[in-house]
């Protein structure tokens, strides 16, 4: 079955991009639905995720996605951006050196992520790529979330 992932790429091609810009997913909005159903999933139903009106009388102005939510997002714009390992049988998330949320994502607002390869080790049974990413939020300067996320690639 083929991955979402958007461009074929050797081992090599993927070595040779330390350093660059791999580019910037699709936008996706956080809406109403969206942070109610993550908070049923996870259960952390906090007023400021769920309740428009006291969550207006908050600083936020209204109420906010959960942070979890905003990196939980992670996935699926990876799949937009990050290339398809040649020979890969899959890819797994491994962790994170550090995450930061930055900004709130507030109700109705749309954000995507842009990545950076920052290292990558291949011991030849897998590849360890280590990214940073930064979710923006459309129309802010401020990112929604700074992250180093760790990724391994399987052969």
């Amino acid at each position: 079955m083929d991955t979402p992932f958007r461009t074929p790429s050797t081992r090599a091609e993927f070595l040779a991009r330390i350093g660059d810009d791999l580019g910037a997913s699709d936008w996706y909005l956080i809406d109403q639905a969206r942070m109610d159903a993550f908070a049923e999933v996870t259960e952390d139903r906090q007023f400021i995720h769920l309740d428009p009106l006291r969550a207006a009388e908050t600083p936020f102005g209204g109420t906010v996605a959960h942070g979890y939510l905003t990196l939980s997002m992670l996935a699926v714009m990876a799949y937009d951006v990050l290339p398809r390992l040649e020979g890969m049988s899959a890819s797994v998330n491994y962790g994170f050196d550090k995450v930061r949320f930055v900004a709130p994502v507030r109700s109705g607002s749309r954000i995507r992520a842009r990545f950076m390869l920052s290292d990558a080790q291949d011991d030849g049974a897998r590849l360890a790529a280590q990214l940073a990413v930064t979710v923006g939020i459309e129309g802010q300067d401020k990112p929604a979330l700074t992250a180093d996320w760790r990724v391994i690639y399987l052969f």
